[in-house]
């Protein structure tokens, strides 16, 4: 670990501005002041910075510590103030606030229609008009177009006129599921719209933005040369991912190898993309250092290809915080002055956030970020555990301690969103890494060389096989036992306590200072407190779950730490739905799958749960209707049953019914409208999110 004699904060001043600037922006986000509030404080806080300028300068020198108060609190509050302008939902012209059912919505798409299973998607902005005109409004819309061979043409810059009704985005409300409603509020989406064909027109006008388009041509170029002289789908995908970062065509078992082998970053555009495009550029514009007029050509052509190349791959939050980092350093260097690390890390992401704020609940952001700070302060450290004197040898230990110094960091973040740790990470790095490296410089020449038909298909056949040799590894190493450490649950204090210990045992065993050792073993402590009471409430949970899937049933009876599922059997076939929709809740719960559970009983459609009784309908009723009516506490309907919901109610007396997302959404109204004139409680888990009851 790197200990200089400068104190951090005076040799990064640009960390002194991002720790403010950060708080504000989530203090913003979690506490929502209003905006009138936020302009009070600001405007107290510039006047206090001038008036402290006023004062004499033997008292600015005695109250120094009040003038960093007061622009801390500036930059506080300007973090603030930027989420509150970013919120598109306050805006008099919002989406939100304007729309109604009677708007025709004109669509522009904002990017190229990407190919799903059963239609084309894009994200396209809004024009609503009315009788008497047309309003643009602050928000966008995700569109879903049916896949039709009489398509017309439509790209990016068409407008789609529809009056179809949006849907709002919401989440499936299942626990532990990922948040997608905050995911696309962050990207300023708040509708989708699922258009068939007869259901919308193309405009004859387009509007496009020039730059955008060279883009997204370039794009498809790329795609289209990848695609022609790089055979086979899963190695053109894996292609298109690591030179671009298009994944539309990934091989989603494939991706979710890369993930257990701790190699994602591979086909994830990041710093070591980026990296490897600045040392192409930096050798090929070398013989300009040999002439002092053509010195600044360097730096320019070099953040030139920086950029665009950090455009063409989607300008993802990875790919532009490495791109702005390595912007710091080529302006560094061209003005031979030496520029602090961390003050570079702080500047880029001071910048990042500027332009985007959301960005600091991005993943990818945070780990970005979490993986170069760890490699400046630990990569040296580590490396000087072992000396070896062979060259070859030392290379390679040089890239073990980088992946090394990398996961120290990085670990807690990954045990907190994906509950997992590769635990071969090391072997897949060592190897996959310096492929990559290869396979992204071959890409590079492949599309250098296009237009050299014979050349280009010996380069795409040699991509091919380098691709696939890589995918087998992961593959293989993938399918080995005890590859995957899984159902990792943390909490955010256990987060916070798991970055306490790493610093204090670091500053311990490098600074040998006893105190740094006694504050480890008290983050341990706090660390397993927390466990102990997240295990003391696993083992005493009761509950019933209806989850959200769309077009399948799936119910969980969950009794302490164990749970008996009752559902569609191609849930449990199909490893994404599983890993998408019931996976994160086991999780979270702390779950083990039985088979029986002590206080279940069942018998055909009805269950006894504690002290529950539970009917699950996903079939006809029998035709023969009882004497008397069965009391029972919940009715599940699956499966669209062909049932009238009076005639659930002559052999049923129920206190609640639910309609899982397994049904039909026009028999789930019509089932709520019979509700409704029958007074009885109903629940629609499609439209409502998971069904989730407590029966303690």
């Amino acid at each position: 670990m790197r200990f200089s004699p400068t104190p951090l904060w005076k040799e990064a001043p640009f960390l002194r501005l991002l720790i403010p600037f950060a708080g504000g922006i989530i203090s913003q986000w979690y506490m929502q002041w209003d905006g009138f509030h936020i302009y009070f404080w600001l405007i107290v806080t510039l006047l206090g910075i001038l008036l402290f300028n006023f004062i004499k300068i033997n008292r600015q020198f005695i109250n120094y510590w009040l003038y960093g108060f007061l622009l801390k609190y500036f930059l506080f509050v300007s973090g603030v103030l930027l989420i509150f302008l970013k919120d598109v939902s306050r805006h008099r012209a919002s989406l939100l606030r304007i729309y109604n059912e009677s708007h025709t919505i004109i669509a522009k798409l904002e990017e190229p229609l990407s190919p799903k299973l059963k239609s084309f998607k894009a994200i396209a902005s809004v024009i609503l008009k009315t009788k008497d005109s047309l309003l643009p409004v602050k928000g966008n819309i995700i569109m879903y177009i049916q896949k039709d061979s009489s398509l017309p043409r439509v790209e990016y810059g068409s407008y789609i006129i529809f009056k179809k009704h949006l849907q709002l985005i919401k989440n499936t409300g299942n626990p532990g599921s990922f948040d997608y409603k905050q995911y696309c509020l962050f990207k300023g989406i708040y509708y989708q719209v699922y258009l068939k064909s007869g259901e919308y027109k193309i405009s004859s006008t387009k509007k496009i933005n020039t730059f955008k388009k060279y883009l997204f041509d370039t794009r498809k170029k790329i795609i289209t040369i990848l695609c022609k002289y790089i055979p086979g789908v899963k190695e053109s995908g894996v292609a298109e991912a690591l030179l671009i970062g298009y994944k539309e065509d990934l091989d989603k078992n494939l991706v979710q190898a890369y993930t257990n082998t701790g190699v994602i970053h591979i086909i994830a555009i990041s710093g070591l993309h980026v990296g490897l495009i600045y040392w192409i550029l930096g050798y090929l514009l070398t013989p300009f250092m040999s002439r002092e007029k053509s010195l600044w050509l360097k730096p320019v052509f070099i953040i030139t290809g920086l950029w665009l190349f950090g455009f063409l791959a989607g300008g993802s939050p990875s790919v532009l915080r490495s791109v702005v980092m390595f912007t710091f350093i080529v302006l560094g260097e061209s003005m031979a002055k030496r520029i602090s690390v961390y003050n570079s890390l702080a500047a880029s992401a001071f910048l990042l956030l500027c332009y985007n704020p959301y960005w600091l609940w991005d993943v990818g952001f945070q780990l970005s970020y979490a993986a170069v700070l760890s490699i400046i302060i630990f990569r040296k450290s580590i490396y000087n555990w072992w000396f070896i004197p062979n060259k070859t040898l030392d290379a390679i230990w040089k890239l073990i301690t980088v992946t090394l110094a990398a996961q120290i960091l990085t670990i807690p973040i990954c045990f907190y969103y994906f509950h997992q740790f590769p635990n071969f990470f090391l072997i897949t790095n060592l190897i996959a890494v310096p492929l990559s490296s290869i396979i992204l410089l071959c890409e590079l020449l492949l599309c250098s060389v296009f237009w050299l038909p014979a050349l280009a298909k010996i380069i795409g056949w040699l991509v091919y096989w380098l691709i696939r040799l890589m995918n087998s590894f992961i593959e293989g190493i993938n399918n080995f036992p005890f590859s995957l450490l899984e159902n990792i649950r943390i909490s955010i204090l256990q987060l916070c306590c798991l970055y306490f210990i790493i610093i204090c045992l670091s500053i311990w065993l490098l600074k040998l200072k006893q105190l740094a050792f006694i504050g480890a073993l008290s983050g341990v402590i706090i660390f397993g407190l927390v466990r102990i009471h997240l295990e003391f409430v696993a083992f005493n949970q009761n509950k019933l779950i209806v989850y959200n899937i769309p077009s399948h049933q799936a119910i969980d009876f969950i009794e302490g730490k164990y749970y008996l599922f009752k559902g569609d059997s191609i849930l449990l076939e199909n490893d994404f739905l599983q890993n998408f929709h019931l996976k994160p809740s086991r999780i979270e719960q702390c779950l083990t799958r039985r088979d029986s559970l002590p206080n279940l009983f069942h018998k055909d459609f009805y269950y006894q749960f504690r002290n529950k009784s539970i009917i699950i309908i996903d079939d006809r009723l029998p035709e023969i209707i009882p004497t008397r009516r069965i009391n029972v506490d919940i009715i599940i309907i699956s499966k669209n049953p062909k049932i009238y919901i009076a005639n659930v109610s002559k052999f049923f007396s129920c206190k609640k019914m639910i309609f899982d997302a397994s049904n039909s959404p026009w028999k789930i109204v019509k089932w709520k409208t019979d509700c409704d004139q029958l007074n009885i409680s109903c629940y629609s888990v499609s439209e409502k999110g998971a069904f989730v009851m407590n029966m303690n």
